[in-house]
């Protein structure tokens, strides 16, 4: 695909309520995008083809004129081979729109009705010069008195300053490296605000979508000021859900650990300790949304704005259909069943997170008394969750305090937060693997991740490459999509849009779990690599950091040899974590004697030969 930069942008950003608010240019550029393919339809009427759905406009320049006017028309959704869907879903984009004339030698852009949602309100507003924009892929051109030849069309797509080179994958599983590139494509597509948004149905930041993001966004690509700008945004303008709130803390840790840059974490740790919700807490250490603790004052305190402003469990999106009245293709919505009640385990699961997380913050700003009290309450939360929302008869965790209903949330996420005790492991690992993707594609993310920490890889990469119905990633590219859903289909979300990067759980499940490679110490200064390739025999990854780039192949030459090159950049070294199973290993050529599950690599490119 032929693409030009055509200009880098300083932009002016709207707030959350949408008043004019001045920054300090948002990196936004356009790229102009040529036509894949070009179909003839009928003598004036043509089909064009970008290939990829861009958020954006196009721009047409003919070498002659044409008095009469052209009916033009965008849409990310086909209902026939070469024709854009005119009812393609409610927020599944299609626009058309009429240009008067075509003058020589002038270029247009047609203007395109704005959606009121995403243009009013709460939503990032863009400039008025930038005009009305929407995702689309497609266009038709009717009407075209003059030869097609005549006219360059192109898709003028608006997005945040993004290297494609940056990163790269491949494998011997072509399913995973299409989802790869999906997701990829997803977190350049989507960045068009400046903002990381849920996507073009509100085009508002939420915690839960931004931290998938956020992680996502890391692992293509080594830009970190839409992450920090969307993260200064929610310390005024949190959202409502309780576990969307839990994830603030998440954010900040994640940007520090990617940048090492500690100011964030100075200007922003007292709102970061209300953003745990720690008021929220009990004698038990376990905390509650029904809390008598939760006023107005600490709802003010928090950020929210309006007297009438409440916390509220949502355990997942969309909740059950008695919550929302969609007829939905599981009644349940995406819960698994999860029965809600006051003191649940699936936001006492985030809060252990950010109280784990806190104590390392606090450390990391010398503040040891702080560091201890955090270390003792994340104990506390942990051995209470352990001893009160742990079934010992089943061997995994209930939903909540007094309830008998064992939901996937409430195993995949102690899961993944480092909360099941060793000799439990094995009991709630097969009860989450019972229960299949019974997520949305927002709790896959932490289905994957606690999958590939408690050692079942192999797993975690099937639900990642699986084509088998239509409750994976596989059906958003089959359903037409060349972004990621925000839901697995518009049957499970009967309102959810074609561009939601909280989709792109199996980019960042990749990059950080699958091939292991993490910030080991902040700005990657030491790399954590950590291979669980299970089920392929070749694979190669280009990884993003704050030093440079991460260059990593895998061969299996047999069933008891795997060979790995690792290319370090300068400043960095990596800590290679080798399999429990090896019998022998060699680096550089040189037979490493003893027993160590760890090899440390200097700058520069590594040899790694494991044999079993």
């Amino acid at each position: 695909m032929n693409k030009y930069i055509l200009c880098l942008f300083t932009l002016v950003a709207f707030s959350s309520l949408g008043a004019q608010t001045s920054t300090k240019d948002l990196d936004l550029e356009t790229t102009l995008i040529k036509p894949q393919r070009i179909i003839k339809i009928s003598d004036s009427h043509y089909f064009i083809d970008f290939g990829k759905a861009f958020f954006g406009n196009v721009e047409i320049t003919s070498n002659v004129s044409q008095n009469d006017s052209l009916i033009i028309h965008l849409g990310e959704k086909l209902d026939g081979e070469f024709h854009i869907d005119r009812d393609p879903g409610k927020n599944i984009r299609y626009r058309t729109s009429k240009l008067n004339t075509l003058v020589a030698n002038q270029t247009v852009t047609p203007e395109i009705q704005a959606y009121k949602r995403n243009t009013t309100g709460a939503a990032i507003m863009l400039p008025e010069d930038i005009g009305a924009i929407i995702p689309f892929r497609y266009c038709e051109i009717e009407n075209l008195k003059v030869p097609i030849e005549s006219i360059e069309i192109k898709q003028k797509a608006l997005h945040f300053k993004f290297n494609d080179d940056a990163s790269a994958f491949s494998s011997s599983d072509p399913i995973m490296d299409s989802i790869w590139e999906l997701c990829k494509h997803t977190i350049k597509a989507t960045s068009f605000t400046g903002y990381y948004v849920d996507g073009d149905r509100e085009r508002i930041p939420y915690e839960a979508d931004a931290y998938i993001n956020q992680l996502s966004h890391y692992s293509v690509d080594n830009e970190y000021s839409m992450a920090r700008r969307t993260n200064a945004y929610f310390i005024d303008n949190p959202t409502w859900p309780t576990e969307w709130l839990l994830h603030t803390v998440l954010m900040f840790h994640a940007d520090y650990m990617y940048t090492g840059d500690i100011e964030p974490l100075k200007q922003n740790y007292e709102n970061l300790k209300l953003k745990t919700l720690m008021d929220l807490e009990r004698a038990d250490g376990l905390i509650s949304s029904k809390s008598p603790n939760l006023t107005k004052d600490l709802m003010s305190k928090l950020g929210f704005k309006k007297a009438n402003d409440k916390l509220k469990d949502i355990i997942d999106w969309p909740p059950a259909q008695k919550d929302t009245g969609w007829k939905l293709a599981t009644p349940e919505g995406e819960r698994d069943g999860y029965e809600i009640v006051d003191v649940n385990t699936a936001v006492n699961a985030f809060y252990y997170y950010n109280l784990k997380l806190m104590t390392e913050i606090a450390t990391v700003l010398n503040k040891t008394e702080d560091a201890e009290f955090y270390k003792k309450k994340a104990k506390l939360v942990k051995a209470t969750i352990n001893s009160k929302l742990f079934d010992a008869k089943k061997g995994y965790y209930i939903d909540g305090e007094g309830s008998t209903h064992s939901a996937l949330h409430a195993n995949m996420l102690p899961l993944a937060f480092d909360l099941v005790p060793e000799e439990h492991v094995a009991t709630v690992a097969e009860f989450v693997k019972s229960r299949g993707m019974a997520c949305s594609v927002y709790g896959a993310q932490y289905l994957l991740e606690g999958l590939y920490k408690n050692n079942e890889a192999e797993y975690a990469s099937s639900l990642i490459s699986n084509t088998e119905g239509d409750r994976n990633w596989w059906n958003m590219i089959q359903v037409g999509s060349t972004m990621t859903l925000e839901a697995w289909d518009v049957k499970y979300k009967p309102n959810a849009d074609w561009n939601h990067a909280w989709g792109t759980a199996p980019l960042n499940a990749i990059t950080r779990y699958m091939w292991g490679i993490k910030p080991k110490m902040a700005g990657f200064k030491v790399a954590d690599i950590n291979p669980q390739l299970a089920g392929l025999t070749f694979t190669s990854i280009k990884v993003p950091t704050k030093q440079g780039f991460i260059l990593a192949e895998y061969k299996q030459e047999s069933n008891q040899n795997d060979v790995y090159t690792v290319t370090i950049p300068e400043n960095m070294t990596a800590e290679f974590t080798l399999p429990k199973n090896f019998k022998k290993v060699s680096l550089d050529n040189k037979k490493l004697k003893g027993k160590s599950l760890f090899l440390t690599l200097e700058s520069g490119t590594h040899h790694i030969n494991i044999a079993y």
